[in-house]
């Protein structure tokens, strides 16, 4: 459990770069990262970045009184990874994902990006 967990810090560390560098292709950005990503970190990132407008579609979709563009990137980051493993990951009970996500946008920002994470992910269920 804990290594899928390190794994998410990983995803959402690489997958934000990548967000905020737009001229660093994700391909570089995981070479450069390689010794810090275990197997599911790489299925992760490469995951997302496979679907990236399906997800963001998807995320956008479940939206109320918000626009995606508005979405900061590091909570797009971490509802990103969760959407992916919802959608694409069947090993991955939905609650997990939804949990691991809320702790994760508490870890890298504020209590007030785990709800909103929350809010956003309970509409996958």
């Amino acid at each position: 459990m804990e290594e899928r967990r390190q794994a998410r810090e990983r995803a959402v560390q690489a997958l934000y770069q990548i967000d905020i560098n737009k001229n660093v292709s994700y391909q570089n950005m995981t070479e450069s990262l390689q010794e810090d990503l275990n197997g599911y970190s790489k299925k992760l990132i490469n995951g997302v970045m496979s679907h990236l407008s399906e997800i963001d579609q998807e995320i956008s979709d479940k939206l109320e009184h918000w626009s995606f563009n508005r979405i900061a990137t590091v909570e797009k980051t971490v509802l990103r990874i969760a959407v992916y493993e919802m959608l694409y990951e069947d090993s991955v009970p939905k609650e997990v994902s939804v949990n691991e996500a809320v702790e994760l946008a508490k870890r890298f920002n504020e209590e007030k990006s785990g709800k909103f994470i929350n809010g956003v992910l309970s509409k996958f269920m």
